[in-house]
Order: structure tokens, then C-alpha cells, then sequence
């Protein structure tokens, strides 16, 4: 071991993931929110920060603009799978300027994985392998209405995380080549949410895919896919959630709302296509949170 390493050892004080000890105030105190309000999850599949930021500068999305601006964030991983195995463990996108993992904000934190056993401030501590896990033992009911192949249960990679909801819901309807895909998923919820028992809490974690491939359909006389019909997809997606956002105020009161990306997407940058590939793009994408 070096003498500069040792050096840093001693002089820096330690606390969570062995880093400084030095954060952030947090932006929400979960312990007001967890077991007093439905939390609903809403991940816009494979949508690019710059689009998600051009659109709000333009007033394209209303709906989000609404409550408040994007942040700037890492992807957890560059495509579904790894992401959202992150997203489901606590680890949300964290902002683009961290410089180690002690510099992410925990809204969710796995109490059991050895990363300190002292929660963070504003966090909420879960017991188990997913929010959805710890949530249920608090009581919520935890949804899924899924969207990518990831969540269509047809195949076995495709059962993976909707198993981990107590209720998991897609058909055909809901995936990617079909035009009203969100208005469809936004459309069932209406309906279930009707139905749920208003005295317990509800957990609801929507994917949006509507901006993934192929999105060409929403941009007139297109005829593949772009940045504009990128955009084009993240219009008609905030509409869309304006009825859902709405709905579920009127009919579920108050409710926490964490709404990302989870990774963003080529479109011939850098000789790039597509995602799963680790290219700034990719790596780069748009997260807020808010109450409704």
C-alpha cells in the first residue's frame, strides 16, 4: 500500500460505502411518505436527456414540465435489464456530477447488502431483495404494468420482474409496435384503480415504452426511426400521463411520483445505434420526483 493511499485513509472520516461522511441534504423525507402515500413509479423507457430537456424548454411536455425540471443523472445500466435490476435494489439514476457512490441520494436503501447499517437520512430502510419486497411487508399492494419485452411474461427472461410484484399486468397492447401503447396502459389503470381498496397503498410501477423502438409512427411521413420521432414519442407519452396523473389524484389522493429514464438511445452518434452499448447517450438521462 502506498503512502498517499494510507494517507487518505487516515485523514478522510468515514462513514457510508467508506467515503466521506459529507452529504447532501435530502430532497424528500421518505419517512413522510412511506405507509402515508401510494408511490408510483413511472419509468419512461429508453428516453435521452437532451430530448427530455429540449421538449421542456419548448413547453412540448406540459404535463411534466408541470412539476418541475429535469435533473441531470447517470443511468444505472445501459439497457432495461441491468437497469432496472439497480432501479428495483434502491438504486435510482444518481446525479451527473457524483463523484463516488456516497455522493447518491437514497430515496430506497437495502438494509441488508453491508453498505453501513445506519439508513441515511430521508431514506426509507426496506428489508429484503426489492422496494417492492420491503414495501409489501410495510403493507403497500405492488403493481406492475409492464411494456419491453422485459415485462411481458411470455418467456422466461420475460417473468423475471414482473415476479416481483404482488400484481403484474401486460398484453399485446401494451408493447412496443403499437402506436397507443401508453394510452392503453393509462387506460387499464383507470380502470383498476377504480376498483383498488382505498385503505391500502399502492406501489405502481408503469413501463412506458412507447419512446423505445420502433417510434417513427408518431412523427408524420416518418418512415424509420430518429431523434424527432424520439421526441415526437415523449409528446404524445405526456398527454397521456396527464390523464393518469390526474386520475390517480382524484381517485388515490396525495401520491409520491418518481418518473426517469433508465437508459437513453443512438441514433447514429459516433457510428452508434441503438443502446446497450456504454456511449454518453446512453449513459446520460433525465429523472425527477414529485408529489401530486
Amino acid at each position: 500500500m502506498s503512502e498517499d493511499i494510507r494517507k487518505t485513509e487516515q485523514e478522510v472520516p468515514l462513514g457510508l460505502f467508506g467515503v466521506s461522511k459529507e452529504r447532501k441534504t435530502p430532497s424528500v423525507d421518505m419517512a413522510q411518505v412511506v405507509g402515508k402515500q401510494d408511490i408510483l413509479f413511472v419509468c419512461l423507457d429508453t428516453l435521452r436527456y437532451d430530448a427530455a430537456v429540449e421538449e421542456e424548454e419548448k413547453d412540448g411536455t406540459p404535463v411534466l414540465n408541470h412539476y418541475g425540471s429535469w435533473e441531470k443523472c447517470q443511468a444505472p445500466g445501459n439497457f432495461t435489464y441491468p437497469s432496472h435490476h439497480a432501479m428495483f435494489a434502491g438504486f435510482l439514476p444518481c446525479r451527473y456530477d457524483a463523484k463516488n457512490v456516497a455522493d447518491r441520494e437514497l430515496l430506497f436503501f437495502p438494509k441488508s447488502i453491508g453498505l453501513g447499517k445506519k439508513v441515511p437520512e430521508g431514506a426509507y430502510g426496506f428489508c429484503g431483495s426489492t422496494i417492492m419486497e420491503g414495501l409489501e411487508k410495510d403493507g403497500y399492494d405492488t403493481w406492475c404494468v409492464g411494456g419491453v419485452a422485459f415485462f411481458d411474461k411470455r418467456s422466461d427472461i420475460g417473468k423475471v420482474f414482473p415476479g416481483y410484484f404482488q400484481k403484474s399486468y401486460w398484453n399485446p397492447s401494451f408493447s412496443c409496435p403499437v402506436k397507443d401503447s401508453t394510452k392503453n396502459q393509462v387506460d387499464f389503470l383507470l380502470k383498476k384503480i377504480k376498483e383498488a381498496e382505498k385503505e391500502r397503498h399502492i406501489f405502481l410501477y408503469l413501463n412506458v415504452d412507447a419512446i423505445h423502438y420502433p417510434n417513427y409512427f408518431y412523427l408524420e411521413g416518418a418512415t424509420h426511426d430518429s431523434y424527432e420521432s424520439h421526441k415526437a414519442a415523449l409528446r404524445y407519452v405526456d398527454k397521456e400521463l396527464g390523464r393518469l396523473f390526474a386520475a390517480w389524484k382524484e381517485i388515490r389522493g396525495g401520491t409520491f411520483v418518481l418518473c426517469c429514464s433508465d437508459h437513453g438511445t443512438c441514433y447514429g452518434e459516433d457510428g452508434c445505434q441503438f443502446h446497450g452499448v456504454n456511449h454518453p447517450i446512453v449513459n446520460t438521462i433525465p429523472y425527477k420526483h414529485f408529489f401530486l
